[in-house]
C-alpha cells in the first residue's frame, strides 16, 4: 500500500511573503530570513496555531532561513512543562524541526532586567504603588487621556531602589509594578505607561524560585525578537496596535547603548489576520475551561480543536498543512467553514486509506443455503485510488453480520437495500435475496434469513441481471468486536458564542457530539491495527485506532471523518455518558 502524503501545493503569494521578497530584494536584513513561533506554554496549541507554525516555518524554508522555536514563558502561575512536552511534539508532528534554536524567554531574564535598570535609570521607567484595578481605571479611554501616576516623578534614584527591593523579593505579590514612561495621552492605549514587571513570588517551570518579578509579555515579546536577530516578526492583528510599544523599548534601549552586539537591525513586525473556524472555540481559556469543567476528556479528546486533539482523532499532518495554505494570509478577520479542513483531510486520505469493512449496528444475516462449517475467502479491493495497493482476502461464511439501517422489514419508497423479497448485492461477494424474519419477544428482529446465488461469485451475475443496492458486511465467525466512537461537532451552532444575554457559550454544547458504536464488528484483518492507524470503513468514513484507550484483540477507533461534507448520524439512542 503506498503512504506518501500528497504533494503539497507552492504557497500562494500573499502579502507577508511579498514583504519577504521585497526585503531580499533590497538587502534589508543582507539576505537573512530569521523568523520564530513563540507559543506561551500554558495550553495546548490548536488549529490556528498550526496557521502561524506553517506561516513562520514555511517562510524560513522557501528563503533558505531559519524559524526558532521560543517560548514566552512569562507567567509562572499558568505555565507548565507538560504544555512544553506538548508544543514540541505538536511542532514535529506537524514536520517542522527547529534544531538548535530553541530558545526561552527565561533565557533573557537577566538580561531584561539589566535593560529594565537602563531604562529606569534614564527616567523612561518608574516604580508605581498603584493596584492593577487603579492603573486600568486610570488608563483613560480611546476618547479620553489617562490619569498619571502619582508616583510617575520619583526621582530616579529612589525607582532604582525600589526596583532593586522588588527584585529581592521585600514586597507582596501586587504591591508594586514597574511601569514605562512614555504618555498617558497617547491615543495608542499600549502607550500610556504599560506595566513591564509584575511582584509574584510563585515557582518558575524553568527557573524556580530565583525570580519574583516576571516581565509582562508586551516588555519580553519584542526584546526576545531583538536578542535572537528575528528579522521577520509575524503576528496576528491583535498585536498590530503593540508594535509601536515594542519599537519604543528597542529603540530607547539602542540609545542608552544597550543594543545586542551581534544585532545591527530592530525585527520587523507584521501583522496577519488569525484562523477562525465555525463551530469552534479556539480561545486558550475556553479550552482550558472545557478541560477543567469535565465538558471533553482532556486535551486531546477528538472533539477538541486542538493539534494533539487532531492527531489522535486520525487527521494527517499533510491534510492540516494543506488547509493551512489554501485559508491563505490575509489583513481581514474572517471565519473560515471547518468543511474546509474537513476536505482536505477528506482529499488526503481518499488517495491514501486502506479500505475495510466494519459494521457498526450489527443485524445477524444467515445464509440458509450455504454449507454449514464451511467458509471461504474472497478478494477484496485496498484502494480503488491507488493501484499499488493491491488487494486482499476476506472470509466468508454461512453468518453475517450487516448493518441495521441495511434492512427494512417495511421497506419505504426507493429503498434499494435488502427488505422481504429483494435481492441486493453483499460487497466482493455474492447476490443474496432475503426470504425470512426472526423476532424475539418483543418484536425486534434478531436475525434476517436469505439466500444466495454462488454463480454471482465477486459480486457479479452471470446471466446479466441488476441488482441497485450493494451492502457491506463481515463473517461472524472471524469478525473483529470493538468500539467504534462516531464524533460531531463539540458545538450545535457555527458560532458556539451566539447565545442569548446572560448565558454562556457552553449553552451551545452538543450533547451528542460523540456517540458510541460499542459493539461494532470488523473485518479480521483490523484485528492487529496499531495506534494511530487509519483505514477507510466502507460507507461510513475514515477511521484511526484510537491511541489512548485501544488494547489488543480488543481495539478502539475513533471515525476522523465522514465520506460526506455531512456528518453521518447515528440514532441517538447510544449517547456515550
Amino acid at each position: 500500500m503506498s503512504s506518501a502524503p500528497l504533494n503539497p501545493a507552492p504557497p500562494a503569494s500573499d502579502f507577508i511573503r511579498e514583504i519577504v521578497a521585497q526585503d531580499n530584494a533590497s538587502g534589508k536584513f543582507a539576505g537573512r530570513v530569521i523568523t520564530r513561533f513563540p507559543p506561551e506554554p500554558n495550553g495546548y496549541l490548536h488549529i490556528g496555531h498550526a496557521k502561524s507554525i506553517c506561516l513562520n516555518f514555511g517562510l524560513a524554508q522557501e528563503n533558505a532561513g531559519r524559524c526558532h522555536l521560543r517560548f514566552d514563558d512569562t507567567n509562572p502561575a499558568k505555565e507548565d512543562q507538560e504544555y512544553v512536552d506538548s508544543i514540541m511534539e505538536d511542532v514535529r508532528w506537524l514536520g517542522f524541526d527547529w534544531g538548535e534554536h530553541l530558545y526561552y524567554a527565561s533565557d533573557y531574564f537577566q538580561r531584561l532586567y539589566d535593560w529594565a535598570v537602563l531604562l529606569t535609570g534614564a527616567g523612561l521607567a518608574y516604580v508605581c504603588d498603584l493596584s492593577a484595578d487603579q492603573i486600568s481605571r486610570m488608563r483613560g479611554s480611546l476618547t479620553q487621556p489617562g490619569t498619571p501616576s502619582p508616583h510617575r516623578d520619583r526621582p530616579v534614584q529612589e525607582n532604582l531602589d525600589l526596583l532593586e527591593r522588588m527584585r529581592n523579593g521585600e514586597f507582596p505579590d501586587g504591591a508594586r509594578t514597574l511601569r514605562a514612561k512614555i504618555d498617558m495621552a497617547s491615543p495608542n492605549l499600549n502607550l500610556r505607561d504599560p506595566v513591564m514587571y509584575r511582584i509574584a513570588h510563585a515557582e518558575h517551570h524553568r527557573t524556580g524560585s530565583q525570580w519574583c518579578i516576571y516581565p509582562m509579555y508586551d516588555w519580553a515579546h519584542g526584546q526576545s525578537d531583538w536578542i535572537e536577530g528575528v528579522t521577520h516578526s509575524i503576528c496576528t492583528l491583535e498585536f498590530e496596535n503593540h508594535r509601536p510599544l515594542y519599537n519604543w523599548f528597542v529603540d530607547n534601549i539602542a540609545k542608552l547603548g544597550g543594543a545586542p552586539a551581534n544585532v545591527s537591525y530592530r525585527p520587523q513586525q507584521s501583522e496577519f489576520a488569525r484562523l477562525n473556524l465555525t463551530y469552534t472555540v479556539l480561545s486558550k481559556r475556553r479550552l482550558l475551561e472545557l478541560v477543567k469543567g469535565g465538558h471533553v476528556n482532556g486535551w486531546d479528546d477528538p472533539r477538541m480543536p486542538t493539534l494533539s486533539a487532531f492527531r489522535r482523532r486520525g487527521y494527517t499532518p499533510e491534510a492540516i498543512g494543506q488547509f493551512a495554505r489554501s485559508v491563505g494570509v490575509t489583513k481581514f478577520d474572517s471565519v473560515i467553514d471547518v468543511s474546509r479542513l474537513e476536505n482536505a483531510l477528506r482529499d488526503d486520505m481518499n488517495r491514501r486509506a486502506p479500505r475495510r469493512m466494519g459494521v457498526l449496528d450489527p443485524l445477524k444475516l444467515v445464509i440458509d443455503n450455504y454449507p454449514e462449517g464451511q467458509s471461504e475467502e474472497l478478494d477484496a479491493i485496498n484502494n480503488p485510488e491507488d493501484p499499488a495497493a493491491g488487494t486482499r482476502k476476506i472470509p466468508f461464511s454461512r453468518v453475517l453480520y450487516i448493518e441495521q439501517d441495511d434492512f427494512r422489514e417495511i421497506p419505504p419508497p426507493k429503498y434499494h437495500r435488502l427488505a422481504p423479497g429483494q435481492e441486493v448485492r453483499l460487497r466482493y461477494a455474492f447476490f443474496v435475496r432475503c426470504t425470512t424474519i426472526v423476532k424475539d419477544d418483543q418484536g425486534v428482529i434478531t436475525e434476517v434469513h436469505c439466500t444466495y446465488d454462488p454463480a454471482t461469485r465477486g459480486g457479479d451475475s452471470p446471466d446479466g441481471r441488476k441488482v441497485k443496492g450493494t451492502i457491506h458486511w463481515v463473517s461472524a465467525a472471524h469478525a473483529v468486536q470493538a468500539e467504534v466512537r462516531l464524533y460531531d461537532h463539540l458545538f450545535n451552532k457555527q458560532d458556539p458564542n451566539d447565545v442569548p444575554e446572560g448565558q454562556s457559550y457552553l449553552a451551545n454544547l452538543n450533547p451528542h457530539s460523540l456517540v458510541v458504536a460499542a459493539d461494532a464488528r470488523l473485518e479480521p484483518s483490523l484485528k492487529e491495527a496499531a495506534a494511530g492507524e487509519r483505514f477507510q470503513f466502507e460507507r461510513h468514513g475514515y477511521f484511526c485506532v484510537d491511541s489512548r484507550d485501544s488494547r489488543p484483540l480488543r481495539p478502539v477507533f475513533n471515525r476522523t471523518v465522514s465520506l460526506k461534507d455531512t456528518w453521518s448520524k447515528m440514532e441517538k439512542k447510544k449517547p456515550a455518558s
